[in-house]
């Protein structure tokens, strides 16, 4: 009964700051159109974190997922007139099939051989946009993509703050799914995985098809921040699929830290807010980044969260020691 009650109570105490936070992003934040950015790039970050944190594996393909969550979805809106929910359903699940089958050949190798492999993946997508103009719009991307309601005439996203609770709505849900995966049966595996492998195949567990597993969420979470992405700004621009944007979903992953969900939100926050703010001052901002990645690398190894989360052990130790 007690580890019942100890396992519920993180997820309760980590959902209900998770929406603190969300419904303080619009007052806090200068815009809600930022707000809304930082919200999209935390689930984006949040495939990331999963991978790393659960399985232990350094993925430079998310922004590929990313970018087929983006476009599919701008292409049901844009030309089947689909519903908003169906056509983000169907960019996420198109972005999980397409990391399900790449997971296979990539999950072949370890190390610095499965990143690599990943970095190709994210080179070809954006050279397959390239090629598929007549779809994707070649280098000038899809423009002109309707917000359409939710779902068959019901649910108008009539201005920003609707679209900013539905993203925020789905944001809060990829948390809570990725939460319960973490927490289950299947997420032991991934864990046991990560410490261990060659004990994980010793106790009888197919290694390969539980990477390719989690490969797929990752890539299922990449695709929904991509459609959230394309309801957000209106449009889907060819640097969705950039390498850029698999390289940058790398870095709100470690500056936020692997150790939480709720890691990913810190992660991208940071980073957006950052950007916005240092982009209008100093043209070179991102190498005031690096430098804080050097940090976090060096001498923070949780990232934010993690140092936040030991802030906090601190002083609950020294209220009650």
């Amino acid at each position: 009964m007690s580890v019942e009650t100890e396992g519920v109570r993180p997820l309760g105490i980590g959902a209900i700051g998770v929406v603190i936070a969300l419904v303080a992003l619009p007052v806090i934040l200068p815009s809600v159109t930022l707000a809304s950015e930082v919200v999209v790039f935390s689930v984006a970050a949040l495939s990331c974190i999963f991978l790393l944190g659960q399985v232990g594996l350094l993925s430079f393909g998310q922004g590929l997922f990313f970018g087929i969550g983006a476009y599919v979805s701008a292409v049901l809106l844009k030309e089947h007139g689909v519903g908003t929910l169906p056509a983000i359903a169907a960019g996420s699940v198109v972005a999980c099939l397409g990391a399900a089958l790449l997971g296979l050949l990539a999950v072949r190798r370890q190390g610095v051989y499965f990143v690599m492999l990943t970095l190709a993946f994210a080179q070809m997508g954006y050279f397959a946009m390239l090629a598929l103009r007549d779809v994707t719009g070649g280098e000038n991307g899809l423009t002109g993509v309707p917000r359409p309601p939710l779902i068959a005439g019901f649910g108008a996203l009539a201005n920003s703050g609707a679209v900013y609770a539905l993203l925020a709505t789905l944001a809060f849900l990829a948390y809570l799914f990725v939460r319960r995966v973490a927490d289950s049966p299947f997420g032991s595996v991934l864990r046991a995985i990560r410490q261990n492998e060659a004990r994980a195949e010793a106790l009888g567990y197919d290694i390969r098809r539980f990477k390719t597993a989690a490969f797929a969420l990752a890539g299922l979470l990449a695709g929904l921040a991509g459609g959230m992405h394309t309801i957000f700004l209106g449009f889907a621009p060819p640097n969705v699929i950039e390498l850029e944007m698999s390289e940058r979903l790398v870095i709100m992953a470690i500056i936020g830290g692997t150790g939480a969900p709720v890691a990913a939100f810190f992660g991208a926050g940071f980073y957006i807010v950052m950007a916005d703010v240092l982009s209008a001052l100093w043209p070179r901002w991102l190498m005031l980044i690096g430098f804080l990645l050097i940090a976090i690398v060096l001498f923070l190894r949780g990232g934010l969260w993690g140092g936040i989360a030991a802030a906090l052990r601190w002083a609950r130790d020294r209220r009650h020691g």
